[in-house]
């Protein structure tokens, strides 16, 4: 169980506090058993509180998903921000969004777990999913222009590789070896690159085929 606990409320933005509150007693005790009431009750403040902000739980863990989304979203965008070419962006991307998971564990615990209705019910919280979306996307798009769907493929293969170094890293107990944050990082941008050479090599054996299919007479 984690050792942080929410500090008490005294004055200035509850709305704040409830979304900093929220995050760290979602770690301790996961979605399922996550309540306003404890929540309320850890802050200081009456039960009815949160409802002053928030219309239900839901909304509650909507507004801390989209905390946590903005985050990552500026986490990788700084790792990235000084490699020139795209496929060093890409690997850049891979290691930001395994050091993030590593260093905000508690808002990378929510950003994948917290299981709302993004497309009907909480528009906010697809549209910081589609602003991390959209940063990949362009970074794949320039380096597969033109290919579209060959584009779409590549950018799930480097999110799910990403994911799953990252998800390796934080299901360990306990606290992080730096050391092994650091391996799980270069891990993930090798794995990235890999991904990006390989692609870059069947585009050279398509490229091939097609030279030698119009060499042959008709």
């Amino acid at each position: 169980m984690s050792s942080k606990r929410a500090k008490p409320y005294h004055h200035g933005d509850l709305k704040a506090a409830l979304i900093d509150g929220a995050a760290e007693l979602l770690v301790e005790r996961g979605v399922r058993r996550f309540s306003l009431a404890e929540l309320s009750r850890r802050l200081g403040v009456a039960v009815a509180a949160p409802y002053r902000h928030f219309a239900n739980r839901d909304e509650l863990l909507a507004a801390v998903a989209v905390r946590a989304l903005d985050q990552f979203g500026d986490a990788l965008a700084a790792q990235s921000s000084e490699a020139d070419q795209p496929e060093q962006r890409l690997a850049a991307m891979a290691e930001g969004y395994v050091r993030f998971a590593a260093e905000q564990p508690a808002l990378f615990s929510v950003v994948f777990s917290i299981g709302l209705d993004k497309k009907k019910r909480h528009s906010e919280l697809r549209e910081a999913y589609e602003e991390i979306e959209g940063t990949l996307a362009a970074a794949v798009a320039e380096f597969c222009p033109g290919d579209p769907v060959g584009a779409q493929q590549l950018a799930d293969a480097i999110e799910a590789t990403a994911h799953g170094y990252a998800a390796l890293l934080t299901d360990q107990p306990g606290a992080f070896d730096p050391a092994d944050v650091d391996h799980a990082a270069e891990q993930a941008a090798g794995a990235t690159r890999a991904l990006l050479r390989g692609r870059a090599a069947l585009w050279d054996q398509d490229a091939r085929s097609e030279d030698a299919g119009a060499g042959q007479p008709t």
